[in-house]
């Protein structure tokens, strides 16, 4: 089994329910910094920038989009295949189903007088934009399942034949 490498700048505190999976399957994994992202495998080119929520996505895509821009161009031109795996437990499985998701912040916005914030709508397609512009992908999954995702994700990597350590 390949080892797996966890951003340093990941607050483990945050991150239990993931790092309690790996721990009962006997996934190895170490702390160190990395270029892009916050999971990859030893010696992989595969990583996973982990999201706790739509909300998080969304702060992303629409108040950091240059610095989340940034990130992207950072990770392809370092040759990185940046996978997005956002929890939720919204019922967003994929772009379809949060083009139809509604930010909750747009009730706090509207009662103080602020702009809408960005909806699921907008997100999808920001989102669909990157993949094609950037070569990322976005994931969904509840955050019981964030654990085996991030492995899935990282394992086709390794089912490829590719250099995991």
């Amino acid at each position: 089994m390949p080892v797996l490498v966890e951003d340093t700048r990941q607050r483990t505190s945050q991150h239990v329910e993931k790092n309690d999976y790996w721990r009962s399957i006997g996934q190895h994994v170490v702390r160190s910094k990395l270029i892009a992202g916050d999971y990859m495998f030893v010696g992989g080119t595969v990583s996973v920038d982990t999201k706790r929520s739509i909300l998080e996505l969304a702060s992303n895509i629409d108040q950091q989009h240059d610095r989340f821009r940034r990130e992207l161009v950072n990770a392809r031109e370092c040759g990185i295949e940046l996978h997005f795996l956002v929890e939720n437990a919204d019922g967003v499985r994929d772009l379809s189903t949060l083009a139809r998701w509604q930010n909750p912040r747009r009730f706090v916005n509207a009662k103080r007088g602020l702009r809408p914030p960005i909806d699921g709508r907008r997100m999808a397609k920001a989102c669909a934009t990157m993949e094609e512009r950037y070569g990322c992908f976005f994931h969904f999954c509840t955050p019981e399942e964030a654990g085996e995702r991030v492995l899935e994700i990282l394992g086709k990597e390794a089912a490829d034949g590719g250099d995991t350590g």
